[in-house]
């Protein structure tokens, strides 16, 4: 756990310190401010610029995951047992809309494909995910030293199956948590050319909600992601690193708590980059770095925008 948050805060220094770095410079020109280079932006993160009004942007996201262990509640790495797998193909399909120039809409869903061999015994199956809808509303926009900065509020509907798992689907049947999240957060973009910063902080409240009958409180969860952006003179090009966080209090069952349910996870993202004017491409890696009660991923991931 000590190791977790040492890393947590070694990178989340870093990070500061780059961005304090760049804001300390006096050398802001108009020119500067106005750079704008597309791209897809980062993989989790959010991005504050919003999309234009009445703009319709459409990005879907590709994730081949494949879990090679489980961090235990004292965050140490337990590698699944010999001749075990899991693996998840995951695609998402994310809408932005502007209502105006200062207001924009989105939503998320998605549609997975799960596989477990354990035992021995394997199983498999696909479903559809939990829907996340989110406000979000321009508070500033970039303007020399100040970065951009949007405020949002969301909540994520259950969507995915939650209950009435087949016992023969060993748990690749369920889809979703059941319950209905309501959250707020904010967002901060910077760009000091050539490099775009991002850095995000989301707070989830999920509702109570009924699994096979029963009682089920999850613990409110914290959402924290920090990514920079670096472009090549050549137009077009871009690298993308990226640190994703995750925090989760303990769930209660009928009003009493479960042992070790609550949950934290630490990732690092990594990812190349292809874009113009029309279409925005990256392509990267993910990476569990960290965690307690929760599994050990490596992630392949793809996406794309394009908007009309």
């Amino acid at each position: 756990m000590l190791r977790r948050i040492k890393f947590s805060l070694l990178v989340m220094g870093v990070l500061i310190s780059l961005i304090s770095t760049c804001f300390s410079q006096e050398n802001y020109s108009e020119a500067e401010t106005e750079w704008n280079p597309p791209s897809a932006g980062p993989i989790t993160a959010s991005t504050a610029p919003l999309c234009e009004k009445s703009k319709l942007v459409i990005q879907p996201f590709f994730f081949y995951t494949d879990t090679r262990g489980v961090f235990d509640s004292d965050g140490h790495e337990d590698s699944l047992p010999a001749g075990d797998s899991q693996r998840q193909w995951l695609g998402q399909i994310s809408l932005y809309y502007g209502i105006t120039e200062k207001l924009e809409i989105d939503v998320s869903t998605s549609y997975q494909e799960n596989y477990v061999k354990q035992g021995g015994l394997s199983a498999g199956y696909g479903g559809i995910g939990d829907t996340c809808v989110t406000l979000k509303r321009c508070f500033c926009e970039e303007n020399g030293r100040r970065p951009h900065i949007t405020g949002l509020l969301q909540i994520k509907a259950p969507t995915g199956q939650y209950q009435h798992a087949a016992p023969g689907k060993m748990g690749t049947d369920l889809t979703g948590s059941g319950s209905w999240d309501p959250g707020f957060g904010i967002v901060f973009t910077k760009k000091v050319k050539p490099f775009i910063f991002h850095a995000d902080a989301v707070y989830s409240i999920p509702q109570e909600t009924t699994i096979d009958g029963v009682k089920t409180q999850y613990g409110n969860y914290f959402n924290y992601d920090f990514a920079v952006e670096y472009f090549f003179p050549k137009k077009g090009l871009n690298l993308m690193f990226e640190i994703n966080g995750f925090k989760q209090g303990g769930t209660k069952e009928d009003g009493g708590k479960v042992a070790d349910s609550d949950s934290d996870s630490l990732a690092a993202s990594a990812g190349f980059g292809w874009s113009n004017d029309t279409i925005q491409t990256l392509f990267g890696y993910q990476k569990a770095l960290a965690g307690k009660n929760t599994d050990v991923n490596d992630s392949v991931f793809l996406t794309c925008v394009y908007t009309f």
